[in-house]
């Protein structure tokens, strides 16, 4: 970074069946250590659809953004600068949770997002959107950074790509007909299978379940 942002914010990445973070998650967080001076750092999601929730020794839900927040703050990072967003459980609730939870109510404008290769298309075109809509002034800046794909396992990866290829193109209707955040949280609310009362989700299997 040339310059200091207001925030880094880090997507969700799943967690492994210990409730450990898969190395492309410690990669985003690692690179979020790296470049930082003194900025907030954003971690966010709560976990995932595709998966029964990790409980920990109380029977009680794991979050995977709190095991982001707990291995930043092993590594040197002052609890008080880190945030979580534990509302979201795909990668739209992460970039818009992230919005009105913590950087609107902040008047944070200059954002850093940083995932991993294989998830950099579609997180581009999510958080360009939902950080666009009702025309913010001034207007968000966002600043994406990619960290590699390197050794994560061929099984988990080519399904994964594949599987965000296809997201991706039912993506780019929805950015064309929803421009502001009434209708985004319409169709959030009401639509989608997160999030929606009378839908249910996709469920994804095979190989893929292992990049969540």
């Amino acid at each position: 970074m040339q310059k200091q942002c207001d925030a880094i914010l880090i997507p969700g990445g799943g967690l492994t069946r210990e409730g450990r973070l898969p190395e492309w998650t410690r990669r985003r967080l690692d690179a979020a250590l790296k470049m930082r001076r003194d900025e907030y750092i954003i971690v966010l999601s709560a976990g995932t659809v595709h998966k029964r929730p990790i409980l920990d020794a109380n029977q009680l839900a794991v979050f995977e953004c709190s095991v982001a927040a707990n291995y930043l703050v092993e590594n040197g990072v002052e609890h008080r600068r880190i945030l979580r967003e534990w509302s979201s459980y795909d990668t739209i609730g992460n970039a818009y949770f992230a919005r009105v939870i913590h950087t609107d109510p902040r008047q944070w404008r200059n954002l850093v997002v940083i995932t991993s290769d294989f998830h950099m298309p579609r997180v581009r075109e999510i958080f360009e959107w939902v950080f666009s809509l009702d025309d913010p002034r001034p207007p968000y800046k966002l600043s994406l950074v990619a960290v590699t794909d390197k050794g994560i396992d061929p099984k988990i990866l080519k399904p994964r790509i594949t599987k965000e290829e296809r997201a991706l193109q039912k993506l780019l209707p929805l950015k064309e007909a929803i421009t502001n955040l009434r209708d985004f949280h319409a169709w959030l609310f009401q639509d989608h299978g997160a999030y929606a009362v009378a839908s249910k989700p996709v469920k994804e299997t095979g190989d893929v379940l292992s990049s969540y």
